[in-house]
């Protein structure tokens, strides 16, 4: 009996630490404001969270654990959150508004926030569109941005040592400028999540994306050199009746 009451607080303990663990993670990647003005009941309260690969990991983990799910279930859940986070094209993050405030007008909403590398900035290349109509109340949703540099094809987060999240102040009156959060990303490394079964299934996924992009290539330049051909050969037959005069 005394045995069992001990595996049981130990059992406790070790889910205690384990919840622990996993909330100082997500404390390490989320930022949080809150903004009202005097003489308002309501305010505003906004979440960002930056997906890094410390971020990701721990959620994965912490859903295994919550689930009890087998390394099978956890690769199935894997591999459908890295494919809707879109980690491998893009940056992604979590926006959400908690306002009790006036309403919020902030449409088009990819030109009220950006993402800041360096003196670089980066604008979404997609995010949740129901950000674009009126909000009173909660509403959460992903912003995209860019992974790569469309120029010289390079990441984006390269050498990065901060990004910087920043919103235009015309998003709410209660602001009187724009807002800004600030991560660290010396130690981010997403990379480390592309391992196992996801990994395979994903890079599948590409491979076969790639194949398709590159029929299509592929079926539009056949068609192109048939215009040619059937070009030269109206010419031909012309010059040929020509050299017959």
């Amino acid at each position: 009996m005394a045995l069992m009451a001990f595996c049981a607080v130990f059992l406790m303990a070790g889910v205690s630490e384990a919840a622990s663990q996993y909330q100082d993670v997500m404390s390490k990647w989320e930022r949080k404001g809150a903004y009202t003005e005097q003489g308002e009941l309501g305010r505003l309260e906004v979440k960002v969270v930056y997906y890094s690969g410390e971020y990701i990991e721990a959620l994965l983990n912490e859903e295994a654990r919550k689930n009890m799910w087998t390394a099978d279930e956890l690769e199935r859940y894997k591999y459908n959150l890295l494919k809707t986070l879109n980690l491998d094209e893009t940056i992604p993050f979590m926006v959400e508004f908690n306002n009790n405030g006036p309403s919020m007008h902030m449409a088009p909403f990819n030109e009220q926030i950006a993402l800041w590398v360096g003196k670089k900035k980066l604008t979404p290349v997609d995010y949740d569109k129901r950000f674009n109509f009126k909000l009173q109340g909660k509403r959460e949703g992903m912003v995209h941005f860019p992974k790569y540099d469309e120029k010289t094809g390079k990441s984006n987060l390269q050498g990065a040592a901060t990004i910087r999240l920043t919103m235009a102040g015309g998003i709410h009156g209660y602001l009187k400028g724009e807002i800004s959060y600030l991560w660290d990303v010396t130690k981010d490394n997403p990379q480390r999540l592309y391992e196992g079964k996801a990994a395979s299934r994903l890079e599948l996924d590409r491979l076969i994306a790639r194949i398709r992009k590159l029929s299509d290539q592929k079926k539009e330049l056949e068609g192109k050199v048939a215009e040619i051909d059937r070009e030269l050969a109206t010419i031909q037959q012309r010059v040929d009746e020509l050299q017959r005069q």
